[in-house]
């Protein structure tokens, strides 16, 4: 991002980073460093919850995309991103299911029962791919914002930002991460306030324009709500930093504060989309958001978006390495439950997505929307097995997954430009349109099979 003055970034940045860690306690105890509780055994109230849900969710590869959706897509783009934040209300309702019918912990316990070693080690596959994703693309957006890639600015601000995240996880687990969470999501709501505000207050803005944006019924951004749509329901299950922070409060709790990250961080994610649609109605010759952006709306603003980005992707790490050492040590069971071997957890992690970002790749939509196509196969499991209370074959399972797994990878390929099936196959062209091909397909798939594996005696032993 040019033109930011980076030596006052780093400054404020630095007080953020050393609040951060001041805040974060030194915590021993597995309750503490897995389950988030305070020296008192006190779960996390709704307050709490509710920023470090959205303040997660927020994250700075999602303020950029919800932007950059909104810039070449108008409106449509802008909602489509928006629709993905349904997954609270989807999420709260999975796990509210599996808390008080099932009596699980989470959600691996679930599967387990339901699939025996070989679900659960699917899932656990698919979420650990998701959680080295979400280290890599945040880190890949704070080298964006102090330099171009591979510069030394690149460099060394994403081991910074790494090595100061990981730090403060390291000390307090689940809980540094729900209390700087608070934190970080005040300065977020702030920051991401004042540019919306900013643009809102700009000669140029015209709110009839921004919503005549998306004329078309058939833009790539509509195609891509509906896709949104159509994964809202399995997408909070592969997210383990939403699904941990449902098994931490009591059921009332947990409600609210589901709901209440629902309509904030929508509202939020849609205002920010909103600025990409602003700037993508003026973006001229720049046909690039960012520069779009600093000449509609100044350095000032920009240095308010670098720093929204910045604090978004930490606040994002913290969790994510919390979520991964859980993973590891309690939920796949890899060694016995204590701090000290979840803080190695966390630091694996954080190597693993070091390395993704400096050998993989360095398109920031690819891996959401990979994993998000990914998580399809757990469609049929909601509504089969955890909302309708029914038992199927292994073998059903085991289908969805396939069929979920080729999708993805199929997509993956496809955007990539390695391959060019769909298309001559179907007559559509723009990748969204192949997603909503792919989506539908794998739904079809795994709904059948699951429809044919059915047992009866599903009803009864969920009864029981």
């Amino acid at each position: 991002m040019t033109h930011i003055h980076i030596p006052s970034l780093i400054g404020i940045l630095s007080l953020i980073g050393l609040a951060s860690l001041l805040l974060a306690p030194r915590v021993r105890t597995v309750e503490g460093f897995f389950g988030g509780r305070d020296d008192q055994g006190v779960a996390p109230g709704v307050l709490t919850l509710t920023f470090s849900q959205v303040t997660t969710w927020i994250f700075a590869r999602s303020l950029l995309n919800a932007a950059i959706l909104g810039y070449f897509y108008g409106i449509a783009g802008a909602l489509a991103y928006a629709a993905y934040y349904g997954s609270f209300l989807s999420g709260w309702l999975i796990v509210d299911r599996l808390r008080y019918r099932y009596g699980v912990d989470n959600i691996q316990g679930f599967l387990l029962t339901r699939f025996g070693r070989l679900g659960a080690g699917c899932y656990n596959l698919l979420i650990s791919l998701r959680l080295l994703t979400e280290v890599f693309a945040n880190l890949l957006v704070v080298g964006m914002v102090f330099g171009v890639a591979d510069s030394q600015a690149y460099t060394w601000s994403i081991l910074a930002v790494a090595g100061l995240t990981l730090a403060y996880s390291m000390t307090g687990g689940l809980r540094a991460s729900l209390r700087t969470d608070v934190l970080q999501m005040s300065l977020l709501l702030l920051l991401i306030g004042a540019i919306v505000i900013i643009t809102l207050g700009h000669p140029l803005f015209d709110a009839g324009a921004l919503l005549a944006s998306s004329p078309q019924l058939t833009s790539p951004g509509w195609v891509l709500l509906v896709v949104a749509l159509l994964q809202v329901l399995s997408y909070p299950m592969h997210d383990p930093v939403m699904m941990d922070r449902g098994f931490l409060a009591d059921r009332d709790t947990t409600r609210r504060s589901f709901i209440h990250a629902f309509w904030l961080s929508a509202l939020l994610i849609l205002g920010f989309g909103l600025v990409g649609v602003f700037a993508g109605l003026h973006g001229g010759e720049d046909k690039d958001l960012l520069l779009t952006l600093e000449r509609l709306l100044g350095t000032p603003a920009m240095f308010l978006l670098g720093l929204a980005l910045v604090i978004s992707a930490a606040s994002t790490m913290d969790s994510t390495l919390s979520s991964a050492a859980k993973l590891m040590v309690v939920d796949m069971g890899l060694s016995r439950p204590s701090a000290g071997h979840g803080r190695v957890a966390m630091a694996l992690f954080a190597v693993g997505g070091l390395f993704l970002v400096f050998v993989g790749s360095k398109d920031l939509f690819d891996a959401v929307a990979v994993s998000g196509t990914a998580s399809l196969f757990l469609t049929p499991v909601i509504l089969f097995n955890i909302l309708a209370g029914r038992e199927v074959a292994r073998w059903s399972f085991l289908a969805s997954f396939a069929a979920a797994m080729a999708g993805a990878v199929l997509y993956f390929f496809e955007k990539a430009g390695y391959v060019d099936w769909i298309g001559p196959l179907t007559g559509v062209e723009h990748s969204y349109s192949k997603l909503l091909v792919i989506t539908i397909a794998i739904l079809l798939t795994g709904l059948a099979s699951f429809a044919l594996g059915l047992r009866p005696s599903g009803i009864n032993r969920a009864q029981a």
